[in-house]
């Protein structure tokens, strides 16, 4: 038996790596076919959570961490969730001057949101520490996209750390590739199928879906959401297993709940009946200056007692949520006084802003959008540097705002925020898939959402407008797009619940969902489901689903096709015209030209932006058609072997004593003999020409040599 002497300090280190080595736990799980497997207790000790997941090559660190109580006067849950997305993980280097990672991509924002909207209702309702979520993608396989890999990190860090928790909750992707359904497809499936669907799941319910389709039938679409919700349960199950093993007890905290006694003494002062006279209106500053009212007469009610005004603008929250909830479960009341299933009053026009591309303004109850469309050339395409080798350029972009101004409130912009970056990529998604290719229309385009009055699911009002403004500005789109949302109210049982259609700011603020979908008569493009609750059953889900087909196909027919019923057939005039051919790839070189002379000599005498592809597209875009009509003639000139009998119009550039060179277009002259340029004999070329003189001519072929013969005497007169 030997004794090894050693110091406190490599006692106390050599402690501790064996600490280590005894917390280090890895478990696995066959998931659609690949390896899903997690290391806990591996690196990043100090969080309250962390999960070392993989699955297939694609590496993600998912951690969670909480702070010890609240911050001073903060009334929300302060959660926020980050996606890292790193260029080393698809063995990149960032782009631009500044060689490392900068801002948060789109992407990574949107992922955020997805992972957001599931994992914040599962927090307990009375907690108010900060709590960050942090994912960072270390190596991304193709065959496994980190955005799902995330997701389940992220759920595990928190199920097995000390934060309290209501979950697990499982996510999964679903794809749609030649008619047939892929569990969490590959990038490449994912990008080029017909559906990108991510279902999140509880153990008993569905609690988020997004969803991005190829005008997927309604019932096609409820059978994929379930097939993802069963396999959810069999992530849940293996998480709760390494919850039972290795899982942290919950920590206690300090609740923010309001006490009941508070509620009691304010009904005494403001009666239901009183809270409900003063909220149930269907104007919304009609709304706000009762409720400030109230809170005024409470606050001087209230005015000795600190413990109340401290909570008094949660108080007067929950006390206008429970009354809403209450008349709209109980007595098929709404706020504004409408049915359960009836829409706000509507409105549609286009062509309201001059000199743009196209222009749209859609109306709903105290929502408006006017949408903007702009044309512009290929060349103008969004180029992205990100995670997916697939996708590197973006034809079709989106953008929607929401200034301050459009809820009556005084705000600097400064830009937008996670929000409007998600409601302008729903829109997008949503008509994506009615877009015309680019061998049908060869153009960028870029729609703009401006929100000029908001009262609820300003997203949806953007993809109407949106749509009408594209058919004004004269893109073919292959079907009309509209979307709709419907909010939930519930009760104390799975059977108790009342789905309303178009909810307005009031019914989405004090509701329990916002189930956004939007299509065309065929069927969905696009889903986002947000929800207050724990999740929905397949009953709410399959009403929420036929309502919103019902709203929207009322709204196509019976509003937006009076405003415009197809496309225009042509491109607005203020709009580039774009016209495309094709040339023989070997020729690209004699159009670019020497350091690209050629090509920029056409655009100098023509003033037309060209694009040229390497598979030979061409694209000429200007706003004038002669000139676009010139460039294109020249192109041709250039890429045409001359051929026998071929008429051409020329510019006489150099006079020789043996002849005159004639340009026919940039970089592409030919010769004209003395005894080719009259009928009778002349002794000197410039007896008959001049420089800069407009001249036809007729090609002979080859001679001799091999070079190519014209003649201007033998041009037919007619």
């Amino acid at each position: 038996m030997y004794c090894l002497v050693v110091s406190e300090e490599e006692y106390t280190s050599a402690k501790e790596f064996l600490r280590r080595i005894n917390m280090y736990k890895s478990y696995s799980m066959e998931l659609a076919g690949r390896t899903l497997t997690v290391d806990i207790g591996r690196v990043a000790a100090q969080a309250n959570g962390a999960v070392f997941i993989k699955y297939g090559d694609t590496t993600v660190l998912s951690t969670a961490t909480a702070s010890d109580k609240p911050r001073d006067g903060v009334d929300f849950f302060p959660l926020s969730v980050e996606f890292e997305e790193k260029m080393y993980s698809v063995g990149k280097i960032p782009g631009g001057f500044n060689k490392r990672e900068g801002k948060a991509s789109e992407n990574a924002i949107l992922t955020d949101r997805v992972i957001d909207r599931p994992m914040r209702p599962l927090f307990p309702k009375d907690y108010r520490n900060d709590v960050t979520l942090n994912n960072l993608v270390m190596s991304v396989d193709p065959e496994c996209r980190p955005e799902i890999v995330a997701m389940i990190g992220t759920a595990l860090a928190v199920h097995i750390s000390d934060i309290p928790f209501d979950g697990p909750c499982a996510m999964t992707q679903m794809g749609l590739v030649d008619g047939e359904f892929i569990v969490n497809p590959s990038q490449k499936q994912w990008d080029e199928g017909d559906l990108q669907l991510t279902v999140a799941s509880t153990k008993e319910k569905v609690i988020m879906i997004e969803a991005g389709a190829n005008e997927i039938p309604e019932d096609q679409m409820i059978e994929a959401i379930y097939k993802c919700h069963d396999i959810n349960q069999t992530v849940i199950a293996f998480m709760d297993q390494i919850r039972d093993e290795i899982g942290k007890p919950k920590h206690e905290y300090e609740s923010c709940a309001i006490p009941e006694q508070m509620f009691e003494d304010i009904k005494k002062i403001v009666t239901p009946e009183q809270m409900e006279e003063a909220v149930f209106t269907d104007e919304k500053q009609k709304r706000e200056e009762n409720i400030r009212a109230i809170t005024e007469q409470l606050e001087e009610a209230f005015a000795d007692n600190e413990e109340y005004l401290a909570v008094l603008g949660e108080a007067i929250y929950q006390y206008q949520k429970k009354t809403v909830r209450k008349m709209i479960l109980k007595d098929h009341k709404r706020p504004d006084g409408r049915a359960i299933n009836q829409i706000r009053p509507l409105a549609a026009e286009v062509d309201l802003i001059p000199r743009v591309h196209g222009s749209a303004m859609f109306t709903r109850g105290q929502t408006q959008i006017c949408d903007v469309v702009t044309l512009a050339p290929l060349s103008e395409i969004q180029k992205i540097d990100g995670l997916d080798a697939n996708i590197t350029t973006k034809r079709y972009m989106h953008h929607y705002n929401f200034p301050a101004y459009s809820v009556g409130e005084t705000k600097v912009s400064r830009g937008p925020g996670r929000r409007e970056i998600g409601h302008g990529a729903l829109a997008e998604k949503a008509l994506v898939p009615v877009l015309p290719s680019i061998e049908e229309f060869p153009y960028t385009i870029r729609a703009v959402s401006e929100t000029f009055e908001s009262n609820g699911s300003t997203s949806m009002a953007s993809t109407c407008a949106s749509c009408m403004s594209l058919m004004a500005a004269g893109v073919p789109i292959k079907a009309m797009v509209a979307g709709i949302s419907c909010g939930l109210v519930t009760g104390d049982t799975d059977d108790d619940f009342l789905v309303l259609t178009d909810i307005q700011g009031l019914e989405d603020f004090f509701g329990d969902m916002d189930f956004k979908v939007t299509g065309t008569h065929k069927g969905i493009t696009a889903i986002q489901m947000d929800i207050k609750i724990h999740g929905l059953t397949r009953p709410i889900v399959e009403e929420a689903i036929a309502r919103t087909r019902e709203a929207r196909l009322y709204i196509m027919d019976e509003v937006m096709s009076k405003a415009i019923a197809e496309p225009r057939k042509e491109v607005n005039e203020w709009a580039p015209k774009i016209e495309q051919i094709t040339i023989d790839p070997s020729k690209i070189g004699d159009v670019v030209g020497q350091k690209g002379k050629t090509i920029n000599e056409i655009i100098d005498r023509t003033g037309v932006k060209i694009d040229i592809t390497d598979d030979g597209a061409v694209s000429v875009c200007g706003t004038d058609k002669e000139m676009i009509a010139k460039a294109i003639d020249m192109i041709k000139i250039i890429t045409t072997d001359f051929e026998q009998g071929q008429i051409l119009e020329g510019t006489v550039v150099s006079i020789k004593e043996f002849g005159a060179f004639i340009e026919f277009a940039p970089g592409k002259e030919g010769m004209v003999h003395i005894s080719k340029i009259a009928k009778e004999r002349i002794n000197r070329v410039e007896d008959v020409l001049t420089l800069g003189d407009k001249v036809k001519v007729v090609c002979l072929g080859k001679d001799k040599m091999g070079r190519i013969s014209f003649s201007m005497k033998d041009v037919k007169e007619d």
